[in-house]
């Protein structure tokens, strides 16, 4: 149980998929002006992360490795995640429509998000079990919650700040991505 809790603190902390390993920067660039949009697109990605993982593992485990076929790894799971990219689309269509047009195209872009296909080929990176690699997509997804929900904050702050003209827009997010993500390699502690 306890090693269970370390991987999903060090999704959420140490090894964030968005600030520690730089994966998933386009959503979290896109669609972090607005706090709900933000929470919209966690949620999904959460949802896309533990479900992916869910179905990956046991493709991989029983199917592609037993079957000496573990080279298709990257284009099976791309493929298992656009599908379920895809249901999670259509559900949010019919049954949440205003949450579907604030996603916009942010939301088929689940699809190429690389935290996403990231997390499922890094659980048999880090030979982790189903369980454990369940853990790991959850603790990847909230991690990516926490770090869409701080820089919502961050962005809903900039918008009333007074920045110089030449660092307004792209400039300074992208600044103030670097220091959110500055602020998480202080739970990785110090090595040296």
């Amino acid at each position: 149980m306890t090693k269970l809790v370390t991987i999903l603190l060090a999704g959420i902390l140490t090894n964030n998929m968005v600030l520690s390993k730089f994966l998933g920067i386009c959503p979290f660039l896109g669609v972090s002006k607005k706090l709900n949009t933000a929470l919209s697109m966690s949620l999904a990605v959460i949802f896309v992360m533990l479900i992916a993982t869910a179905v990956t593992w046991p493709v991989y485990a029983l199917l592609l490795e037993p079957n000496g076929l573990g080279y298709l790894q990257t284009i099976v799971f791309i493929l298992i995640i656009a599908a379920l990219v895809q249901l999670v689309e259509i559900v949010l269509k019919r049954f949440l429509p205003p949450i579907y047009q604030a996603l916009g195209i942010y939301l088929p872009l689940i699809t190429t998000n690389c935290a996403v296909l990231g997390i499922t080929l890094l659980n048999f990176t880090d030979s982790l079990s189903y369980v454990e690699s369940l853990f790991n997509a959850l603790g990847a997804g909230i991690g990516f919650l926490v770090a869409m929900v701080l820089f919502a904050g961050v962005r809903m702050r900039l918008e009333t700040a007074d920045i110089p003209e030449s660092l307004q827009g792209l400039p300074i997010t992208l600044i103030s991505a670097s220091i959110v993500s500055l602020s998480f390699l202080g739970f990785a502690g110090i090595v040296g």
